[in-house]
């Protein structure tokens, strides 16, 4: 596109409070693509965790506040399929009954895109070497339940991943199934929750890779753990700190 647009970033709680490193790289990113980045600084969870504990008032309350906070935004990017999926797809089950708000619920799905669907579809980015993004060594892409199943975005971060120059990509056996966090699944089930982390685990040893790579940092914050315990050096990296060169 010629004209860049205005994007709003809705940042999630897990990058907020522990990964700020990532928020920084996903403004980065899109400024150096032209991008015009505002934070709403109102702004608060979205709402996923107590819905998917049954508390649907509260979540309501949550996701009330988004629909106020991002009302008037162009875009909205979401460095989380998670987080994507709830505005994008609960939301609209959340305010199902409620026609003004389902009105709104609608409006806002419409223009929320996920961090690296915005690149591709949005920006129009084929190239990584765009963002001037370099990254010497190997890296295995996880994709999140979330990012596959609800907003259905499965071929634009592997397609910027295999764009960056100096990347040398591995193949990650069982890529496609869950590492076992899934938000409170993982309280509520834990020792299952172990057992599918483990599974991913050796299986992202096994790669070969020296670097994991997804679009939540959920999933790679319950990965990352479960590497430490083992003595693992793979490090794990949001999309956003491969595109950003000034990522360390």
């Amino acid at each position: 596109m010629t004209q860049k647009p205005n994007a709003d970033l809705f940042v999630t709680c897990i990058i907020d409070q522990l990964y700020p490193e990532v928020g920084v790289s996903v403004v980065k990113v899109l400024r150096r693509l032209g991008v015009t980045v505002g934070f709403p600084k109102d702004q608060t969870c979205c709402g996923q965790p107590v819905y998917n504990t049954g508390f649907t008032q509260e979540a309501r309350t949550l996701a009330k506040r988004v629909l106020d906070q991002f009302r008037d935004s162009e875009y909205v990017v979401v460095p989380s399929g998670s987080c994507a999926a709830t505005i994008r797809v609960f939301y609209l089950e959340l305010f199902a009954d409620v026609p003004t708000l389902l009105a709104e619920a609608k409006a806002l799905a419409a223009k929320t895109y996920e961090f690296s669907e915005f690149l591709v579809k949005v920006l129009g980015v084929e190239d990584a070497a765009a963002c001037g993004a370099e990254y010497q060594g190997t890296a295995a892409y996880h994709p999140s339940c979330h990012m596959l199943r609800e907003v259905e975005v499965r071929e634009e971060p592997k397609k910027l991943l295999r764009s960056v120059p100096g990347l040398e990509e591995k193949e990650l056996a069982g890529a496609e199934i869950c590492c076992g966090f899934g938000g409170t699944f993982s309280v509520k089930f834990p020792h299952i929750s172990e057992g599918m982390v483990a599974d991913k685990v050796t299986n992202v040893q096994a790669s070969g890779a020296d670097t994991l790579v997804s679009c939540d940092m959920s999933c790679l914050m319950n990965i990352s753990g479960a590497l430490n315990r083992q003595g693992s050096n793979v490090k794990v990296r949001h999309l956003a700190q491969i595109l950003d060169a000034d990522s360390k």
